[in-house]
């Protein structure tokens, strides 16, 4: 449920955000396993990072949610 009636409550958003996270992260993962250097692989960590925290913004705030306004009156 919703706590002001905006955006996803803090759990909803998490899981929203969550695959974009893991994603990254297998990303990371991925770089360190093909034995490229580990500085490569922690220098595209804090980015992505970043845009999880956005994503989580997002989808708590609202901001991921339809505003074109239309009623759908038919």
């Amino acid at each position: 449920m919703t706590d002001d009636g905006e955006g996803l409550s803090r759990k909803q958003a998490f899981y929203a955000m969550l695959p974009f996270l893991l994603l990254g992260l297998a990303d990371v993962v991925l770089l360190l396993e093909w034995g490229l250097d580990p500085l490569w692989g922690f220098m595209i960590l804090p980015p992505i990072l970043f845009v999880s925290v956005l994503a989580w913004i997002a989808f708590r705030g609202g901001l991921a949610r339809d505003r074109t306004g239309d009623p759908r009156v038919e």
